[in-house]
């Protein structure tokens, strides 16, 4: 039995994640600030699950926000973690056009203070972290590899999502903190966020109002099962990162350190087209759907597309669900869970 922190546990990732450590037995310790970013009752629904858990015993939730440095330190004190999951974040690429420092606070501040936890807890051995397919920006060559430059975020999510991997490597190097960072493609399945596309397109679709799809459909996205996604995450978890004995500060790998650090791409690796997405959810529902065709987004890219040689190699992850049967496995959940 492992003792786990998981931030985010009401989140869409965190509440499946969670499930999972339950039930192979770990003790987790989940925290969330259910925010209003979007339905809080979807959030207070994922954690009524996770409170009503076979293994309730084995979970405590906490709700606090990450900016709150009392309320962290006090969690840190209280709690010997072995391990750390860090999945709460002020998520979503088109939110950070007209909010920005929500970005800064959940996704700096708070996890400037996951951070400062880990360095004075030595009971902690390893600190997994949540980036983003979003920090390639404006990155062309594809797929995206972990060995490519970032340098160029075209979001202030994107921004902060390679800031933390920035901090957590600085903490790695100086703290000697077994940190992994992954970067997560297009998660989507039940319980997911209603501000992802799939739920959007689904709710719409179902009310009989047209959907809005940008940059005239002419898009792809690698987008990745969350079972997939927590098989990755777990497996990961139980690998604790080494420093990487190759490593060259003439050449300077950016997946890798001298410090215990390791970056992933954790994605489908298999792109699909917006529109055969679109045409998935429409024969799923059994309805079409009236598309209201716009030009792209600013912050969005046209592309993302995960090379996930790295996890394969290191612990074995291969995505094994199809992107048929996950929408149709997410409208029935959908349709079960609004009914009621």
């Amino acid at each position: 039995m492992v003792k786990v922190l998981v931030t985010g546990t009401a989140g869409f990732i965190g509440f499946h994640l969670s499930q999972r450590l339950l039930s192979r037995g770990d003790e987790v310790i989940g925290l969330d600030n259910l925010n209003n970013y979007y339905d809080v009752s979807l959030k207070e629904a994922r954690l009524a699950k996770l409170q009503a858990h076979p293994q309730q015993q084995r979970f405590t939730f906490y709700k606090v926000d990450l900016a709150d440095q009392d309320s962290i330190e006090s969690l840190f004190a209280e709690h010997n973690f072995e391990v750390v999951v860090n999945l709460a974040a002020q998520a979503g690429v088109r939110y950070s056009l007209t909010n920005p420092r929500a970005y800064i606070n959940s996704n700096v501040v708070g996890f400037t203070n996951i951070l400062e936890g880990c360095r004075h807890a030595s009971s902690v051995k390893h600190l997994v972290f949540a980036s983003s397919s979003s920090v390639y920006g404006a990155n062309t060559k594809i797929p995206f590899s972990v060995h490519d430059n970032i340098d160029h975020p075209v979001s202030l999510y994107a921004a902060s999502k390679k800031a933390n991997e920035l901090m957590a490597h600085t903490y790695s190097h100086l703290y000697r903190i077994p940190t992994t960072g992954l970067r997560f493609f297009s998660v989507y399945g039940p319980w997911g966020r209603p501000d992802m596309a799939l739920f959007l397109f689904t709710k719409a679709i179902l009310n009989g109002q047209p959907i809005d799809v940008f940059n005239r459909g002419q898009m792809k996205r690698d987008f990745t099962y969350i079972d997939d996604i927590v098989e990755g995450i777990v497996r990961v978890m139980d690998l604790i990162p080494t420093p990487n004995p190759e490593w060259s500060g003439d050449r300077p790998a950016p997946a890798t350190s001298l410090a215990p650090y390791k970056i992933y791409n954790i994605g489908n690796n298999q792109p699909v087209e917006l529109m055969y997405f679109i045409e998935i959810i429409e024969t799923c529902l059994g309805k079409k759907a009236d598309k209201n065709f716009l030009p792209m987004q600013p912050g969005d890219v046209q592309t993302n597309y995960a090379d996930i040689d790295s996890l394969m190699k290191d612990v074995r992850f291969g995505p094994k669900t199809s992107i048929e049967d996950g929408i149709a496995r997410f409208i029935s959940w959908y349709c079960s869970f609004y009914s009621s």
